[in-house]
């Protein structure tokens, strides 16, 4: 992989821009901003996919694999940290002089000077992000956004307003929300992650204290998590907003009804709004409270806030209805980390009924099952009542020996309850025989994992 390099300097004209992995959900995102401001595109990616095709619609041109000679006339090279050094069109860039830069800069460029919204944090960032979108809209404001992921109810995971906020999914993983000049910050929560990057804990806190503290209206962080409240200890900012479950939140949850859909009551000062949500979790109640405390912050009362932010349906790979077959419910999700992997199964047992759940774990890089293999284990045999583990997602680690699924299966105390399956074709028809009308099929990483659910929608249709 490649660590950003922040201290190079961002063109102040870009007019053809090369996108090495265009096809990611963050990256095409971009590309698509940047069609939008009449900039030529082009971009290359390891294989075909939905989001290539819908930027060659858009005008872009797009190549399947890398090569130097992608790079046509452009000016201006984004990649992200995901690429390796040896990269052709990378090495070609720098050959050639062209500028060269993280696709945390090119956001940067494309931000300006708008007023910006930056949402950071382990868990529940682009859900969070989609629901102060959407809910801006519904309130008749035209933002533009950048989000991690796809938000259901536009099809997009980027667009162009015209008013002047900007809210974007700040990622954390590599420092590179730091660069940002924020107006408004929300700080979902802070569950240390991505030590390959910051190396401890200390790190990792003390990265979203000084995101908080560069603020330049307002901090809005959880009151509940343990990592958030570490935080606020060292966040200097005159002005912040805490929000959650705590007694102390300045927006606080309460009454929670997880049956079904989430409902629950949000009080602000002397007012207290009842909300229902589209999604399930008592997780997203506490999302939607941070959503709301921004909202607030920017101007809107706390009822209107509510009301917008109920119309929020759901983002792409977040608890993802793909398909039923026999009865059987088979859904996605992009957990990746013990804390989400909990929320994402805890939501499906509000929702199931008498119906079980089937875990398919895809562990996510060799150096976070090295560390989390017992957490992963802990907590998909509390929560699902068979899990399937497959075989490790790589992302852009080599290899680590003796690091792989079984680690995660291994450390099941009922042996019964888990099946560590490396041939996916094989974990589908497994994952098919043992599942009966009720159950519900949630496949859990955020690499390549959905990829398996054709299969098991198969192998469910095939048994009949």
């Amino acid at each position: 992989m490649i660590r950003p390099d922040l201290s190079l300097p961002i063109p102040d004209e870009i007019r053809a821009a090369h996108f090495i992995g265009i096809g990611g959900s963050g990256m095409s995102g971009l590309a698509r901003m940047f069609l939008a401001r009449g900039i030529r595109v082009s971009g290359s990616d390891r294989a075909d996919s939905a989001n290539l095709r819908a930027l060659a619609e858009l005008g872009a041109d797009v190549h399947i694999g890398h090569d130097a000679a992608h790079l046509g006339d452009a000016d201006t090279v984004i990649h992200t940290g995901a690429i390796w050094p040896e990269n052709p069109e990378y090495l070609a860039a720098k050959e050639r002089g062209l500028a060269v830069i993280h696709r945390s800069q090119a956001l940067h460029w494309l931000i300006g000077g708008r007023r910006l919204v930056s949402v950071a944090g382990a868990h529940g960032k682009t859900t969070s992000t989609g629901m102060i979108v959407t809910a801006l809209q519904a309130l008749d404001a035209d933002p533009t956004f950048v989000n991690g992921g796809v938000i259901a109810q536009l099809g997009a995971s980027s667009g162009t307003g015209s008013d002047e906020l900007f809210v974007i999914e700040a990622d954390e993983s590599d420092g590179t929300f730091l660069l940002y000049d924020t107006s408004v910050a929300l700080v979902t929560n802070v569950d240390p992650d991505h030590l390959d990057h910051y190396g401890t804990g200390d790190a990792f806190y003390a990265a979203f204290a000084q995101f908080a503290n560069q603020a330049r209206e307002a901090v809005v962080i959880s009151a509940d998590d343990p990592g958030a409240r570490r935080v606020t200890g060292s966040i200097t900012h005159a002005n912040v907003i805490t929000f959650g479950q705590a007694q102390g939140a300045d927006v606080r949850v309460s009454d929670v009804v997880t049956d079904g859909p989430v409902s629950f009551t949000l009080t602000h000062g002397a007012v207290s709004v009842r909300a229902q949500l589209a999604v399930p979790g008592a997780h997203n109640a506490v999302n939607a409270a941070g959503a709301a405390a921004v909202l607030v912050t920017l101007g809107h009362d706390l009822e209107s806030a509510v009301r917008a932010i109920e119309g929020f349906t759901g983002t792409v790979r977040r608890f993802e209805l793909h398909g039923i077959e026999r009865g059987v419910s088979v859904y996605d999700d992009y957990a990746h980390h013990p804390t989400e992997v909990a929320a994402a199964l805890d939501a499906a047992r509000t929702v199931i009924g008498d119906g079980r759940i089937i875990a398919v774990h895809q562990p996510h890089t060799f150096s976070r099952t090295q560390q989390m293999h017992r957490e992963f284990a802990e907590v998909l045999e509390s929560r699902a009542d068979h899990t399937v583990v497959l075989d490790v997602y790589g992302a852009r680690e080599d290899p680590i020996p003796g690091v792989t699924g079984r680690l995660v299966s291994d450390d099941f105390a009922d042996a019964a309850r888990v099946r560590y399956v490396e041939d996916w074709q094989e974990a589908a028809d497994y994952t098919a025989s043992i599942a009966r009308a009720g159950d519900y099929v949630i496949t859990l990483g955020c690499g390549n994992v959905y990829l398996i659910i054709p299969q098991v929608l198969q192998a469910l249709a095939a048994g009949e």
